[in-house]
């Protein structure tokens, strides 16, 4: 480049600015250098000075300070720094002060729906729109569940704000330390269960596995009870369980259940708990074998409750073999109910030590089901929410299960779970018989509109079917009766519950 040039004369420039300017910049690195050890050099011949005896001299006309009185006004110098010091860093100074830690902590608090709306199409889809921000904590074989306090909590409590019964998203939850909890929360002390629930608490069925984590997690902490219940569908409140599962919590808590309904406590007004446990995955995560221990112990605290043996071999009223015909009323019925209890009566007659009985789900009482359950080794009855009594047998017992026509292509998984309780609670599922026959959709097999129609449909009987299928059930069920008395090792001989 030309050094004559007008850029190469700038270039040049600057760079003379730039040394010239350096040294003086209010900015440089060693002006404050300077000016600290300046300073420092100052102060040093300060306290020599007032280290020495200056006697006053008729050449002096100004009076020196002695020795004790310029240390003496060092050391309050000192003092004076010190103390100002440690008085802005004192923790009585913080919590005096309106911006302290704690205001700071409770102003950072924020709420967030309980229903995410951006999962609000897949709910079960390996993500939950309730709380959907939280994390459960996850044991290899157990329970998924969220604790507050807790370490993943870092310590912090749950709080809920929102009575809302028609949109969850209305309803909110944020986590809070215990000493700085949002601005006119009521504090609620005990333990609370927080149940999220996709489909409601009066269905059985549904109910049960909304319910069932919370006794696993009961057994596995030494055996804690719930003060309260809070419960949600879809992050909405709702205030009440079917009559069938508050029984069956109350047998298996020792106490009814008390469902929270926030009595006196205003819409926006945060309510926070001293101990919380959320379950929002049924029974999620959980072995076979955990999953048989807490039906185990559901089933032996219900026996306990409505005064049934809980070993077979001391009810008198225990027939060797029973086999009950539970029906249904109105939807999924038997088309011809005597012709179908004909048909198993006339099997279990040939069989020594076999009983039928026939009941009606829907005129039993909870102790009645339970104790008509402990005298059941086959259970035969048409899909529905009665068959969830399964778990009432003694382990190893049998189910036959009944559809009406149109379910297999259009039903969806959910059409086996009583194929999966009958697994989880140690029963043993015998296959299911599907009415081939019956009206009609107005639709092609293939519309799902379909369902609807058939979903509630009557079943029909096939005789010859239903006759060999009972002969090779009892026959098994007999078979393993024998083997059992042979060897004294029945199927129930539990004395005492789990959780006493």
């Amino acid at each position: 480049m030309n050094k004559y040039s007008p850029s190469f004369h700038r270039h040049k420039s600057l760079k003379q600015e730039k040394n010239i300017m350096l040294p003086f910049s209010c900015y440089s690195p060693k002006l404050s250098l300077y000016i600290l050890a300046t300073c420092v050099i100052l102060l040093m011949l300060l306290q020599i000075r007032s280290l020495h005896t200056v006697l006053p001299t008729s050449s002096s006309p100004l009076p020196s300070l002695s020795p004790s009185a310029s240390w003496s006004l060092f050391q309050q110098w000192q003092n004076l720094v010190l103390n100002r010091t440690l008085a802005a860093a004192s923790p009585v100074n913080c919590i005096q002060n309106p911006d302290s830690m704690n205001q700071k902590l409770r102003d950072s608090i924020t709420f967030l729906p309980l229903k995410d709306l951006r999962f609000s199409n897949l709910p079960l889809d390996g993500h939950t729109w309730f709380m959907s921000s939280m994390y459960d904590t996850r044991e290899e074989g157990e329970v998924q569940y969220q604790q507050f306090p807790s370490e993943p909590s870092k310590g912090r409590l749950l709080c809920l704000k929102g009575r809302d019964t028609h949109d969850g998203s209305w309803n909110y939850y944020a986590l809070a330390w215990p000493e700085a909890l949002p601005t006119n929360a009521t504090q609620m002390k005990g333990l609370t269960f927080v149940s999220y629930n996709h489909y409601n608490y009066d269905n059985i069925w549904h109910g049960l596995s909304a319910v069932m984590p919370f006794v696993a997690w009961h057994r596995k902490n030494s055996c804690e009870k719930p003060t309260r219940w809070v419960l949600y569908h879809w992050g909405e409140l709702r205030f009440k369980m079917g009559t069938w599962l508050n029984l069956l919590m109350e047998a298996t808590f020792g106490q009814a259940p008390y469902i929270e309904e926030f009595n006196g406590v205003d819409d926006d007004q945060p309510v926070c708990f001293e101990k919380a446990v959320v379950m929002r995955h049924n029974e999620g995560g959980m072995s076979r074998e955990r999953r048989m221990e807490v039906y185990d112990l559901m089933r032996c605290k219900a026996r306990v409750y409505c005064n049934v043996s809980l070993d077979r071999r001391d009810s008198r009223e225990r027939p060797d073999i029973g086999m009950t015909l539970l029906m249904r009323s109105g939807a999924r019925s038997f088309r011809n109910e005597t012709a179908v209890i004909g048909v198993f009566e006339k099997e279990c007659k040939k069989v020594k030590g076999c009983r039928l009985m026939v009941a009606y789900s829907n005129n039993l009482t909870f102790c009645q089901q339970v104790k008509q359950m402990s005298l059941t080794d086959i259970l035969i009855s048409p899909h529905g929410a009665q068959l969830t009594n399964m778990f009432l047998m003694d382990r190893n017992s049998s189910v036959m299960e009944f559809y009406p026509k149109g379910w297999l292509k259009l039903a969806g998984v959910g059409q086996y779970v009583y194929h999966w309780i009958a697994s989880w609670s140690g029963m043993r599922h015998r296959g299911e018989w599907r009415d081939p026959n019956g009206e009609s959709c107005p639709y092609s097999d293939e519309d799902h509109r379909c369902m609807s129609f058939y979903k509630n449909g009557l079943i029909g009987y096939n005789e010859t079917h239903f006759a060999e299928w009972a002969r090779n059930v009892l026959n098994d069920v007999q078979t393993k009766r024998f083997e059992e008395e042979g060897t004294k090792n029945g199927t129930a001989s539990t004395k005492t519950c789990d959780c006493n």
